[in-house]
């Protein structure tokens, strides 16, 4: 029996790849193991190659593989574009329509099944998922009553006919398979789960399920790769609280509207990714010029211009830290794994209202989009933070105005809602006073500058910086963020069992950077590696901005629009010890 397992399964885009993948997943997760997944999917609604990958484990898990063991093909393009993962003595299972042919050399065994004429003989060739999700499942030799939970779960709404076609669908696939290989393959049957009750979703559905948790009620966006899931999820979730969303007619109305939101007292959020980024800048601005909390996503994907919008990058840290003209205070995040979404997406809803600026929690498309396993959610952790938000003002004289942007030794004024006694005060744009009047005296600038740029002092995140297994003193410190975490981990563990002595560190607070804490960890370092997907190496720039010591840092960078394999980290690592030595 084996700990772990690799599956994936290829077709063309509006073919019930995706379809197949969720059911055969949530049937795995049901059983109790881990599980994460990995989407290839083109920009465009039909057509094009398409592929989901899952990997399967007894143990938590939180990176794709270097390798393949099984490959579901609905086409002999899948099995060009995916074979070579396949590791010697895989199996391919392809529909037997298309007549499947291995590449040459594969050391793999290939089962024609006729996929699609037992979906049509049993009424329609849409059911052509389910009879190769039914003939993979049973290869590992798992109960169908499980995966036939998951399908009804699916297809429930449909009603009962459906369910029992689809039903049969998945038995007729699992019969013939195990008649054509002789029963289960041996090799392929995976030790029993731990049975622990576990999450299984993308990275964009926790953000949502944060923002409600952290009271958010109302959500203004524009639908966009790899984000729009978080605005669906809402679209659904937040009538049942009171809430709403709206599609705007672009990303500048968006985060607009969801600054005016904030500045009347809800907690409102937005969410895009670089394009929409890219117009949101100025009204970020304006929400650090005016003190006004906001909470903005940035679902990281490759760029520029329209890119790559289905495919993984990491590029936008700089301009998520630097990108609004003029120097305001500013909060950027960055989660790495299904929980840090749910519960930083809490935290910057916090944070928004306790330094009273923009925080933007930036992942990127494979923490978006890629489900994984995660532990159950602990709502006791959760607290709501309002900050200096406050309705017992004072009473004002004859002409006088609150002071709204009153100076504070923490640059943090009391803040009042639209309405409050004795709270009038202008909210504009430009410079202005304590009390929100215009002004152009440079002394007044100065002052207000400094003061709104006196938060960034007092900024902390709880674990801005996460220090994982390794080495005190380390031949090789390598740094992450975002999605990259259990990738480098992983790459981590092969040096370390060739001797190198490591360390791994993943940086979630990306602005204010976290130089102090991480300073400590640099100077032991012989050696510092920093892992990201983008072409100019901006994290390992961040890094040496603040903390110098370029002679020792360098980049190991992906920018070719897939997510980094262990294998990968493993041999730019190694390569850059033996160049040492």
């Amino acid at each position: 029996m084996i700990s772990q397992l690799s599956w994936k399964i290829g077709g063309q885009q509006g073919e019930g790849v995706e379809s197949t993948d969720r059911i055969f997943s949530t049937a795995l997760n049901r059983l109790g193991y881990y599980l994460y997944g990995y989407r290839h999917f083109s920009s465009r609604i039909k057509g094009g190659h398409t592929n989901n990958k899952i990997r399967i484990s007894t143990k938590p898990i939180r990176a794709i593989s270097d390798s393949l063991d099984i490959l579901v093909a609905f086409d002999q393009e899948s099995i060009d574009v995916n074979a070579y993962e396949l590791r010697e003595n895989g199996v391919v299972v392809a529909d037997a329509k298309f007549g499947p042919v291995l590449p040459e050399g594969l050391k793999a065994r290939l089962f024609a099944v006729p996929i699609t004429q037992i979906a049509e003989e049993l009424g329609t060739s849409l059911m052509k998922n389910m009879v190769a999700s039914g003939a993979s499942w049973a290869l590992l030799g798992l109960p169908l009553s499980v995966f036939n939970k998951a399908v009804e779960e699916e297809f429930g709404r449909k009603g009962p006919a459906v369910v029992e076609k689809n039903v049969e669908a998945v038995k007729k696939g699992a019969e013939f398979i195990l008649n054509q290989a002789g029963g289960p393959l041996e090799e392929f049957r995976l030790e029993p789960a731990d049975g622990k009750e576990k999450l299984f979703m993308i990275g964009n559905d926790a953000i949502a399920l944060g923002a409600l948790a952290a009271g958010c009620r109302f959500m203004p966006a524009y639908p966009i790769t790899p984000a729009s899931e978080i605005m669906e999820y809402l679209i659904k979730a937040l009538p049942k609280f009171g809430g709403t969303v709206i599609q705007t007619e672009d990303e500048i109305a968006a985060v607009t509207m969801a600054i005016g939101a904030n500045y009347g007292g809800a907690r409102a959020m937005t969410a895009s990714a670089g394009p929409g980024l890219s117009l949101m800048m100025e009204a970020i601005g304006l929400a650090g010029m005016t003190e006004t909390p906001v909470v903005v996503v940035d679902t990281q994907r490759g760029g520029p211009s329209t890119g790559l919008p289905t495919k993984q990058e990491q590029s936008d840290v700089f301009a998520m830290i630097y990108g609004t003209h003029g120097e305001i205070p500013k909060i950027v995040l960055a989660p790495s794994t299904i929980e840090e979404c749910f519960y930083d997406t809490i935290e910057a809803f916090n944070l928004a209202e306790e330094y009273q600026c923009p925080v933007i929690l930036l992942t990127d498309l494979q923490l978006s989009l890629g489900k994984q396993s995660s532990d159950i959610f602990d709502y006791k952790k959760i607290a709501i933070r309002r900050g200096k938000l406050t309705d017992q003002l004072p009473e004002l004289g004859e002409n006088e105005l609150f002071k709204r942007y009153a100076a504070s030794p923490d640059g943090v004024s009391p803040r009042v809602l639209p309405g409050t006694k004795h709270g009038l005060h202008h909210v504009t744009g430009v410079e202005h006073d304590e009390a929100g009047r215009p002004s152009e005296s440079p002394l007044n600038r100065k002052r207000m500058m400094d003061k709104r740029l006196a938060k960034l002092k007092f900024i902390h995140v709880k674990d801005a910086i996460k220090v994982h297994k390794g080495h005190a003193e380390p031949d090789m410190l390598i740094i992450g963020m975002g999605s990259t975490l259990g990738t480098i981990d992983e790459g981590r563990e092969r040096l370390e069992a060739e001797g190198i002595k490591t360390a791994h560190i993943t940086i979630r607070q990306l602005h204010p950077f976290p130089a102090e804490e991480l300073a400590p960890h640099i100077n032991r370092a012989r050696k510092v590696v920093v892992v990201e997907n983008n072409a100019t190496g901006q994290l390992a720039n961040l890094v040496k901005l603040h903390l110098g010591q370029g002679e020792k840092i360098h980049s190991v960078l992906k920018y070719d629009g897939n997510p980094f394999l262990p294998a990968e980290i493993h041999k730019a690592c190694r390569g850059l010890i033996a160049w040492q030595r």
